[in-house]
């Protein structure tokens, strides 16, 4: 497992696990970051990533890629 701010631009991962606070992961849920759905990195800018996860495109700082384990 890896923390996804680690991925490779354009490679298909599935999230194991979401780390943090509950508060945390209500938010991430609802953004669509569920355990055991696909994503992939659009691409990176110093540490802040674009996503994709179920077919939506989400901007996330490089503190909550952190928490998103694949």
């Amino acid at each position: 497992m890896m923390p996804l701010s680690f991925a490779n631009i354009g490679e298909v991962n599935t999230i194991k696990r979401i780390g943090g606070k509950s508060e945390t992961k209500k938010f991430l849920e609802k953004l669509g970051f569920v355990t055991g759905t696909e994503v992939s990195i659009i691409s990176k800018q110093g540490g802040n990533v674009i996503v994709n996860v179920k077919d939506t495109r989400v901007a996330i700082g490089k503190d909550m890629a952190g928490k998103i384990m694949i």
